[in-house]
């Protein structure tokens, strides 16, 4: 197996034990990463009466981690393949741990955003590096189908286990648990990964390319902060997030051109003319760009119409994460029997056909048509094991870095998107409908200032409401937001159904997932 070092090669003959431990290593800190990127919504209102930040500290300190990993992610990979994908990973772990400590010297916001941008730092080193030496470790495609599942799993599991955990430290804990949880875990991370993982790098990676470096990171970070802006300010009628979105196509379309011109790219974009690979990226993409927005509602739903807290809302969330690990753990044997793209397109339908069920289901939608809803979506957050399997079986060992920052930018690039793209939609459906109630009518009569905070979000209209003692203007904000969420179930329903037929067609007839293609 040429493009790797010597020290790689030794992965080639771990024993299948060591392969499973190493796995096992790998997947629990997918587990803290996913688990930390929710934790923190749990842990705010928390932080906020403590700290007392401005409303833009809030959201800067829910946005600079995903702006820091999302600039770094192909850079990051890049250093991986040349320095050594073992040492990053444990460089990755070690910064997690040092900056989820520095929590006990936090006095104000902004030590708080600095805590999450060195936490961004560490999540870009880790996201990536663990799929590509599951890719390096796993070189029987039949093992590496069913790792990838397990990896799959965990993931799911990670995004509903975290407002459990969350919700359980806050109560018993202040909010500085939220941070600390993480250090004991990834201190053995470190030790494990060391003892367990192999290393791996390029052999001939070619000279360093500092100037697509840079292009990448300001193209990305660029690209990320527009589309919050967009969805924060429900519309597109942005000015600053129109000008950062130039500048990140500009930078996105000049590094593309970097890429495919040199013989040694920083992020090899010539993968893409491989139709399994693509079909796999795609899948993510879409997948994520409707799953993303519709669980973000979902979460919303549940705490401000029905009414549990967080930690409750979770668990309501378990079914997403049950039948989600089922179908991972199902998708290899079952995609041998019946085809590795029939499995990736017939989940991401089933996922679809879930989020219409919530549009279907009008306007008396119940906790049991949601739970219904959530396992269906399950299956397609499943069947995304095989999109993974067929993005990192479909290159050559020595281009799992490249694969692996691919994934984890379409998982990045289709969240963020869907929550503008959905989020912002979904948002003026609820205040169109809103404001045509005779509950608001009443507000703008007595409290005009607060009547237009109240449109805003259905967050705001609640505590207007219990507040001003206005029952009926709370049932008209919760008809709402559930009319906006029908919508929302309509139109990701619907994109996930175009999602499912491009990737049948596109994936190669008889693609396997467990048979080698390189």
């Amino acid at each position: 197996m040429s493009g790797l070092i010597p020290s790689a090669d030794q992965a080639f003959m771990m024993s299948r034990k060591r392969r499973w431990a190493a796995l096992a290593v790998l997947t629990a800190s997918l587990l803290v990463i996913t688990m930390d990127m929710t934790i923190l919504n749990i842990a705010l209102p928390k932080i906020a009466g403590d700290l007392h930040p401005t409303s833009d500290q809030q959201l800067w300190m829910i946005d600079i981690y995903s702006l820091v990993l999302a600039g770094l992610l192909v850079s990051v990979s890049a250093v991986a393949d040349r320095w050594g994908r073992r040492r990053m990973l444990a460089l990755g772990y070690a910064v997690f741990a040092v900056a989820s400590s520095l929590v006990l010297l936090a006095g104000t916001a902004e030590h708080v955003i600095a805590i999450r941008a060195l936490l961004g730092v560490g999540g870009a080193m880790i996201m990536p590096t663990t799929l590509s030496l599951i890719r390096v470790i796993f070189t029987d495609p039949k093992e590496r189908a069913t790792a990838l599942s397990i990896w799959a799993a965990v993931s799911g599991l990670g995004a509903v286990i975290g407002p459990l955990v969350g919700g359980f430290l806050l109560e018993h804990f202040s909010w500085h648990a939220a941070f600390l949880i993480n250090v004991p875990l990834m201190v053995v991370g470190v030790i494990a990964g060391l003892l367990l993982l192999p290393e791996s790098r390029v052999e001939d990676p070619g000279r360093w390319d500092a100037p697509a470096a840079v292009l990448s990171l300001v193209g990305m970070v660029a690209r990320i902060w527009a589309m919050k802006q967009f969805g924060k300010e429900a519309g597109f009628v942005v000015p600053p997030a129109w000008v950062a979105m130039a500048v990140a196509v500009v930078a996105l379309v000049w590094f593309a051109m970097r890429s495919l011109r040199s013989d040694h790219p920083l992020l090899d974009l010539r993968l893409f003319h491989g139709r399994q690979f693509s079909a796999g990226i795609i899948a993510a993409l879409g997948a994520t760009f409707s799953l993303i927005a519709a669980l973000l509602l979902i979460v919303q739903w549940l705490q401000l119409v029905e009414g549990v807290g967080p930690m409750e809302a979770g668990i309501r969330l378990m079914p997403i994460a049950g039948t989600g690990a089922v179908a991972s753990l199902a998708a290899p044997p079952l995609s041998r029997l019946i085809g590795s793209r029939a499995v990736l397109a017939g989940g991401l339908a089933i996922a679809g056909f879930g989020l219409l069920y919530v549009g279907l289901a009008g306007n008396g939608l119940t906790l049991a048509d949601m739970i219904i809803a959530s396992c269906l979506v399950g299956v397609g957050i499943g069947a995304l094991a095989i999109g993974s399997a067929m993005i990192m079986g479909g290159v050559p060992t020595d281009k799992a870095g490249n694969a692996g920052a691919l994934e984890e930018t379409s998982y990045e690039f289709g969240g963020t998107l869907g929550v503008t793209v959905l989020g912002s939609v979904s948002a003026l459906i609820f205040r169109a409908d809103f404001i045509d109630g005779a509950g608001f009518a009443a507000l703008q009569q007595l409290h005009p200032a607060l009547a237009a905070q109240a449109k805003e979000s259905l967050g705001a209209a609640m505590m207007i409401a219990h507040g001003l003692g206005m029952p009926d203007l709370a049932a008209e904000a919760a008809d709402a937001f559930t009319g906006s969420l029908r919508f929302s179930g309509f139109v990701g329903g619907g994109i996930m159904l175009g999602v499912a037929v491009v990737v049948f067609f596109l994936t190669p007839k008889g693609t396997d997932v467990a048979k080698a293609s390189h």
